[in-house]
């Protein structure tokens, strides 16, 4: 799938209620700060929430799978582009405290 926000000129308006009452869930596009690099913001979608068990091919490049339950209190967040996105496949799974916003609007 091709990425749903271009780089430049896209337009993305952010809640930051959601993630503090919880109302975060699958599929959603939240604004995540980066725990690699702080001062860095990612916009990803949520694929799977706490307890649920996330298949996908592992980002070295070889062609064997596998298996991660997310833990309590984070989620597995992907990029639309799965061919060009460094997301939790890559560093696995997110706190939930790291979410800064829910993505409502974008253009």
């Amino acid at each position: 799938m091709l990425p749903i926000l271009n780089i430049a000129d896209d337009v993305v308006l952010v809640e930051h209620l959601s993630p503090r009452i919880g109302k975060v869930g699958h599929s959603d596009l939240v604004l995540v700060t980066s725990h690699l690099n702080p001062n860095r913001n990612l916009t990803k979608r949520v694929v799977a929430m706490e307890g649920d068990t996330v298949t996908f091919f592992d980002a070295s490049g070889f062609v064997s799978s596998r298996t991660d339950v997310v833990p309590k209190g984070h989620v597995w967040i992907q990029g639309d582009n799965i061919y060009a996105s460094f997301d939790s496949r890559h560093f696995g799974p997110v706190p939930y405290g790291l979410i800064k916003g829910k993505v409502f609007f974008w253009m």
